[in-house]
């Protein structure tokens, strides 16, 4: 694990106007020698100081510049996260040239499809399932260029360019109006559409976030959630040049706890799924009655929280955040009596990430996603959707100018598509996605968000979605957790699962009550469809499968598949 060494910023973080490759270019001159990037192979720690990422970056600007590629051309980027990633996207913005990235879980047709749709001139592939595919997916004419993990037979590799090239003496300035990246939204429905995002963007975003998580401390991150992602680009990747933080990754699913302890992370940001699976994995270990009698003792339970803390690698965070879908707040009471605050946090592609927060944290703000980051403007419509503006909010969508008037109201507010609540302090409850509502066999609108937040309070359930378009009632399909679940008879399942139905059907409307709880044998993945590549459920997909199931006339409450 990088030692904890006094901070150090050579930028003043509150100055939006200094770009990226200006903020990078000032922490080489601040301090050249310091490790920036630890890329894990094979259990091993190969690391790059702030001046060695630099010098490659610009030595592969320059490669890229050679090679036919023009200020302005977009250039794909379809690869897993690592050092290499960072220098690819670094390049990139240097010679003047818009990344444009692709998730690494992507299947062909989406490869294809972005490819096409962003006019790519090349494409950088790195760290995929399958290479092999990856490359075959790619049209005819792009330029194609192989990361050390990438397939073999490729136009060009990633360490020939920067092997064979000097470093770029030309770099790029852009102005903040400028297009800085386009990223294509994961989407649960339809094709991706290309968000066109600018340096005033991600300037925006990453200094603000630099000012807000500001901890006195040198700041260490692991880059894991998908760089394809804005969040993790702009919270992790940009910030880091902004604070000067220290990046490690992961190297593989098998190997993240142990990533995750060797990167002694200061700040970790992670989605619902992750934190229900670290609870499970607490749970299988310490049942929650012994834990909670642990906890009453005063100098026992703080050796026992910071053992957890330990186990899970993160003994040195600390600002925790949960983000990309809702997460229930009886999980995050159940962290913050570990000492671990979770910060519930909103925002999406077309805000760059973070719009709002509840941090600094607040035990009374809990079940909200917090309130509007300096910057930013909210206000909810007259059906309570979300409108937002400010200066993370996106330029356009690319090459489709009706679905970009169609985003923005007459006074220049994004619809977010979000249905929220917003108290008098102006902190916002999600209610629920627009056309995510849908009508029950009895001709009501039902809201599925909030009633799966009052579902997951159980812990027994690790995935769920509650669906019913012209059913009587509504269903709740759920996976369980196999840590929480283990030795437990389907007798005490049941019982426990309808208690908590029992319980959240007492406090929802009368047309809103869930009739049944269908539990299903195969987790929701990326692989098999049912996530999007941000691990939000894919309730078309869902409905499509698990239709059938839910219709099917039952006497019991609780059925298995």
């Amino acid at each position: 694990m990088p030692t904890t060494a006094p901070r150090r910023i050579a930028i003043n973080i509150t100055d939006m106007k200094i770009t990226p490759i200006e903020a990078f270019a000032k922490q080489v001159e601040e301090h050249p020698d310091q490790v920036y990037l630890r890329q894990p192979i094979k259990g091993k720690y190969h690391e790059k100081t702030w001046s060695e990422a630099y010098d490659n970056s610009l030595r592969l600007a320059q490669g890229l510049l050679n090679n036919g590629l023009s200020r302005g051309d977009r250039v794909a980027i379809l690869a897993g996260n690592s050092a290499e990633w960072f220098i690819s996207d670094f390049a990139l913005v240097a010679a003047g040239l818009i990344p444009t990235p692709i998730y690494a879980t992507a299947g062909e047709e989406i490869i294809r499809y972005v490819v096409e749709h962003s006019e790519a001139k090349a494409i950088i592939i790195g760290g995929v399932g399958k290479p092999d595919m990856a490359l075959a997916s790619v049209p005819k004419g792009v330029m194609t260029i192989s990361m050390s993990n990438g397939p073999a037979g490729t136009d060009h590799t990633l360490a020939q360019l920067i092997q064979d090239n000097q470093p770029l003496a030309d770099i790029y300035k852009p102005s903040l109006e400028d297009t800085w990246s386009i990223v294509y939204t994961s989407g649960s429905t339809g094709k991706p559409k290309g968000v066109v995002l600018t340096y005033q963007n991600v300037s925006y975003t990453a200094t603000i976030s630099v000012s807000m998580f500001d901890k006195g401390v040198a700041e260490r991150y692991l880059s894991y959630l998908p760089l394809a992602h804005v969040t993790e680009r702009a919270l992790v990747q940009y910030n880091s040049l902004y604070s000067g933080g220290t990046v490690s990754f992961n190297e593989s699913l098998e190997t993240f706890i142990q990533d995750l302890r060797g990167a002694g992370v200061t700040s970790f940001i992670s989605v619902p799924r992750l934190w229900v699976k670290f609870q499970s994995q607490v749970l299988a270990n310490v049942p929650q009655k012994k834990l909670n009698l642990l906890l009453k003792l005063p100098i026992l339970g703080n050796i026992v929280k910071k053992k957890i803390r330990t186990q899970l690698g993160l003994d040195n965070c600390l600002s925790f955040g949960s983000g990309s879908a809702p997460i229930s707040p009886s999980i995050l009471k159940w962290y913050n009596r570990l000492d671990m605050p979770i910060a519930e946090g909103w925002g999406m592609s077309e805000t760059i990430g973070l719009a709002t927060t509840n941090f600094p944290f607040r035990l009374d703000k809990l079940g909200t996603i917090g309130k509007a980051v300096d910057g930013f403007e909210v206000k909810a419509s007259e059906q309570g959707e979300i409108l937002i503006r400010g200066a993370g909010v996106f330029k356009e969508y690319y090459k489709n100018p009706e679905t970009t008037a169609e985003a923005f109201t007459e006074d220049g507010f994004l619809r977010t598509g979000d249905k929220a609540e917003i108290d008098s302090e102006g902190y916002l409850t999600i209610t629920g996605r627009v056309k995510d509502l849908f009508k029950s066999g009895k001709g009501k609108y039902v809201a599925p968000v909030p009633i799966e937040a009052k579902l997951a309070d159980n812990q027994l359930i690790e995935q769920l979605c509650v669906m019913g378009s012209g059913l009587p009632t509504a269903m709740a399909v759920v996976v369980l957790s196999d840590e929480v679940a283990k030795g437990m008879s389907k007798q005490e399942i049941a019982e426990s699962l309808a208690e908590t139905l029992k319980d959240v059907n007492s406090r929802i409307e009368k047309h809103e009550v869930v009739g049944g709880i269908r539990i299903v044998k195969d987790q929701w993945t990326i692989e098999n469809g049912l996530l999007t590549p941000t691990l939000k459920v894919k309730r078309a997909e869902l409905e499509a499968k698990y239709m059938d199931f839910c219709a099917q006339p039952h006497t019991e409450t609780i059925v298995w598949e």
